[in-house]
């Protein structure tokens, strides 16, 4: 096999961010754009099948029906297969410029957004966003546990009670009344964040979510909530919002609590509704963003590129009742 020549990367400093005009330069065309996917999924010196990952693989003379064809499993392929770009058919630029737009806007895009600027439709914008969400958390590794200092907060994400129509309301309240929970810890050190959406804030789940993702021995800092009491192999500490406290000494929640703020203005001016279904991809998108701030955009890009490998997901499974069997 023929050994491709790696395009030049962008020359920046990794501090800097990166313009649209020099996003520009760097992928001028699709041609372009599908030899970077392609050297960023599967490396500037082979290809892997899309169907078996095998590497024993050969380019069509007329790139018909598909660009490349597997002597293991016989299958034609190309760099959309077995990723989010399987069915579309969309330019791989404008993929690239819709991952840039993501990345770059702290409180996230809008698919009305992204549908003007790509001209595609709104359905083919939402679609496409929901494919890179999916893609999203590149740092730190799923495996990877915070320690040293780490705050944990939960905060409830929905619609509040008040704004709904009147044939919607509930009528049991205020506050989390009809919103959806979600747990977050944020690494002092790093600045990283996890988070995860879950159906109830009892101690069981709490204590499991800091047991998956916080280290033995670390110190847990938390406000004063009953379900965060008797944490065991950890050093905990608390402050009591409900008494005006919000720093003692070390402890505090305000780090995390400035991520719950930022996911709220996104969905207060940005989006102006997460569905219960999909929150779990926009949180995800949140922390994406959060974790990879302090690396080069392109960087970036590249991330959410060599991540989205086994993350199809088509129109109809994404819009399908999640109860539905």
């Amino acid at each position: 096999m023929k050994k491709r020549r790696k395009p030049k990367a962008p020359g920046q400093n990794t501090r800097m961010g990166l313009t649209v005009k020099q996003l520009f330069e760097i992928i001028p065309d699709e041609a372009t754009a599908e030899k970077w996917i392609e050297g960023i999924i599967w490396g500037w010196d082979k290809r892997n099948c899309g169907h078996c990952s095998a590497t024993d693989t050969v380019e069509t003379k007329s790139g018909k029906p598909m660009k490349y064809r597997c002597r293991t499993c016989g299958k034609y392929f190309n760099v959309r297969t077995g990723t989010f770009l399987q069915g579309t058919h969309i330019a791989l630029d404008d993929w690239i410029y819709a991952i840039y737009l993501m990345m770059t806007n702290l409180k996230g895009v809008s698919s009305m957004k992204v549908h003007r600027e790509l001209g595609i439709t709104q359905k083919s914008a939402w679609h496409m966003m929901h494919r890179i969400r999916n893609s999203m958390d590149v740092v730190p590794p799923n495996t990877f546990q915070f320690s040293g200092e780490v705050e944990v907060d939960e905060t409830y994400i929905g619609g509040k009670e008040g704004n709904r129509h009147s044939s919607k309301k509930l009528r049991l309240g205020r506050g989390p009344v009809g919103k959806k929970p979600v747990i977050g810890a944020r690494d002092r050190e790093s600045g990283y964040v996890k988070a995860k959406v879950i159906d109830r804030t009892d101690r069981k789940t709490l204590h499991g979510f800091i047991n998956e993702n916080v280290a033995i021995k670390s110190q847990i800092y938390t406000d004063e909530a009953h379900a965060y009491k008797g944490l065991i192999d950890y050093e905990h500490k608390s402050v009591s919002h409900s008494a005006g406290e919000y720093v003692k000494d070390q402890a505090s929640t305000n780090g995390i609590e400035s991520f719950w703020a930022m996911v709220k203005r996104g969905y207060v001016g940005t989006y102006h509704k997460m569905s219960f279904k999909h929150l779990h991809r926009y949180v995800q998108e949140f922390t994406g963003r959060n974790n990879a701030r302090k690396i080069n955009t392109w960087v970036q890009i590249m991330l959410v590129i060599g991540n989205m490998a086994n993350t199809h997901l088509p129109y109809k499974e994404l819009i399908k009742d999640p109860v539905a069997k």
